[in-house]
């Protein structure tokens, strides 16, 4: 199975920033960006809201202003457009260099907390490119820097995508040896954050006995189902659908009613 990871999804932004444009050239704008914005906050505003409205042009200027003023958020979402050629031409090596900035930046001992999350993700984003490399560029695949930033996110933060990466990383043995009993809580802890890709691994390492691991069929399909409910219907959750049609094909009416039970204990432990 090869590894699905995420990059993290995008944040809810404002309305339209018309007023960016001076009347006598929207050009200027792009050419001579820095008189609009009082400052890196404002650039900020700006750039948030002509986003939310398509208004790449006035965008991306007033975001970049504001990811050089040192704006966590501005230079989170600059490489999220790039790693996703969204309102700019795709370009990992941009991508990778504004998140590398967010890491390289990052002080946990005056971090705002309400960064957390872009801090976070901008960790994943690093350790993702780290772990495969950038071809044509000066980012070579750097297992070891993979492990790092993926580490750090998920035992400082939390990070779903990180635990779930840091233990595929040990899973697969990429990069580092391989090692089941150190992967399986960090795949237990995404999984408990309705992680759906580690829900599906999991699911499948119980159905199947992989990875070493004793066959439990009735939590193979219980964290299944709890994968496939997870999952979008977008392509890079196609292969958990397929796994989930596929073990209740092949499930006995015994195994279905296991899991069902499964199921039960498992939503009443997360309320309690």
């Amino acid at each position: 199975m090869s590894v699905v990871v995420s990059l993290c999804g995008g944040v809810a932004f404002g309305s339209c920033a018309q007023a960016l444009e001076p009347a006598s050239n929207s050009a200027s704008v792009a050419s001579a960006p820095i008189p609009l914005f009082k400052d890196p906050r404002a650039a900020l505003r700006m750039g948030i809201q002509g986003y939310q409205a398509g208004d790449f042009e006035a965008s991306v200027p007033a975001l970049k202003y504001a990811a050089d003023g040192g704006q966590p958020l501005a230079r989170w979402k600059l490489g999220q457009m790039y790693a996703a050629g969204d309102g700019v031409p795709h370009d990992d090596y941009k991508a990778f260099q504004y998140f590398s900035q967010i890491v390289s930046a990052y002080d946990e001992d005056i971090a705002d907390p309400r960064e957390k999350p872009v801090v976070s993700s901008a960790f994943v984003s690093v350790g993702v490119y780290s772990l495969s490399g950038i071809p044509n560029t000066s980012v070579r695949r750097n297992p070891q820097r993979a492990l790092e930033m993926f580490h750090y996110a998920a035992t400082n933060f939390g990070d779903a995508n990180a635990q779930y990466n840091l233990a595929r990383m040990y899973l697969d043995g990429n990069g580092v040896p391989r090692n089941v009993r150190q992967a399986m809580p960090w795949l237990n802890y995404a999984a408990d954050k309705n992680h759906a890709e580690a829900q599906a691994l999991l699911g499948d390492i119980f159905l199947s006995g992989g990875a070493g691991m004793p066959v439990k069929r009735s939590l193979g399909l219980m964290y299944l189902t709890l994968a496939r409910e997870a999952a979008s219907e977008q392509p890079k959750h196609r292969w958990i659908v397929e796994l989930y049609e596929a073990a209740m094909r092949n499930a006995s009416d015994f195994d279905k009613q296991m899991a069902h039970a499964e199921l039960g204990q498992h939503l009443n432990r997360r309320t309690r």
